[in-house]
């Protein structure tokens, strides 16, 4: 079950927004990819945690991402404790993956913040052999991940690089809108929420674009890094020469 990329969203949707862009370009280049919803938003204004569970299901089909779970923490409510810590070093060692993607360090949605100190701590702990898990009965090996890169969600944070998302921004939004209880809605059945609202989506494309045009491509999404970051050859960075 490894996988080159593994992404963690605290809501059903957080990953089609922050980093859906990155995933579909990564599978374009051949790397596999997982993905791990940490609720299942069961406290949304709209729609169910039911509705949201199938909507997943219908965005991963789009991102064509190799595995998609949920933790089944409590949305608003979880905890960094030793209980969710586990749950994720879990899936980190089921997927032993060299990149894990969570949500911004701070953001609007308190659960954002919440669960990227969570990711963080548990990619530590991963890595310590003396902390025992098991998956379907089987003892896991201690794996810990080279890179935490933290997507940047509703709050404007500066990012330390940017992604070109170009070829597949189109794609990304296919998959956000896979959620249609949540985007672009014109049921009114239920209370209009701040992400409902067709200009929520505008603003996407506006970060995208802004994101994009400092380094001189049509798209591109934002992470943040904790941990420096080497190069080894000036022919991979992409700079805006104009």
């Amino acid at each position: 079950m490894k996988v080159d990329i593994l992404a963690f969203g605290v809501h059903p949707d957080d990953l089609e927004l922050g980093c859906g862009g990155t995933i579909l370009a990564a599978i374009a280049e051949g790397k596999k990819v997982a993905v791990v919803d940490l609720t299942r938003g069961e406290l949304g204004t709209r729609g169910s945690a039911e509705i949201r569970t199938q909507e997943a299901l219908n965005a991963a089909k789009i991102l064509g991402v190799e595995h998609r779970e949920n933790l089944d923490m409590r949305d608003g409510f979880f905890q960094n404790d030793e209980e969710n810590i586990r749950k994720v070093i879990t899936s980190i060692r089921k997927y032993q993956p060299t990149v894990v993607l969570c949500s911004a360090p701070e953001d609007r949605h308190p659960d954002h913040g919440r669960s990227s100190k969570l990711i963080v701590d548990a990619a530590f702990l991963s890595g310590l052999r003396r902390i025992e898990t098991e998956y379907d009965g089987q003892a896991q090996q201690s794996w810990r991940p080279a890179n935490v890169f933290h997507y940047i969600q509703d709050r404007y944070l500066k990012p330390d690089f940017v992604y070109d998302i170009s070829a597949h921004f189109e794609q990304k939004m296919k998959a956000v809108l896979c959620y249609t209880t949540q985007f672009n809605t014109t049921d009114k059945s239920e209370p209009s929420t701040y992400i409902s609202n067709p200009d929520f989506l505008d603003v996407i494309k506006a970060r995208a674009l802004m994101f994009g045009k400092r380094i001189g491509v049509t798209f591109a999404e934002g992470y943040i890094t904790q941990k420096m970051i080497g190069i080894s050859s000036f022919d991979n960075i992409i700079q805006n020469v104009t």
